[in-house]
């Protein structure tokens, strides 16, 4: 074999291993960014899961209230009709 054919060879199969190297590169960063994304997924999804957690225990929260407030009223309400009572018979 001539020099210029061993020197092509060689370049040759330099400039194959350099794509080669880039194109794994390449694929890693890929794979790379994709477990990013599937991460960043995960954790926005449990992230709305926490927030509806909270939505629901403020609502629990919130239904409490208004049964006691309701109780309350109904309290009054009697308390009401029970004065009423009292100014009618005296």
């Amino acid at each position: 074999m001539s020099t210029v054919a061993v020197i092509a060879i060689i370049v040759g199969a330099l400039i194959l291993l350099a794509v080669l190297v880039t194109a794994s590169r390449r694929a890693a960063e890929r794979r790379r960014q994709a477990q990013m994304q599937v991460s960043a997924k995960r954790d926005d999804a449990q992230h709305h899961r926490e927030q509806a957690d909270a939505k629901r225990t403020d609502a629990a929260v919130a239904e409490e209230r208004a049964k006691r407030q309701a109780v309350e009223a109904d309290l009054h309400e009697e308390r009401a009709a029970s004065r009423e009572h009292e100014v009618e018979n005296a």
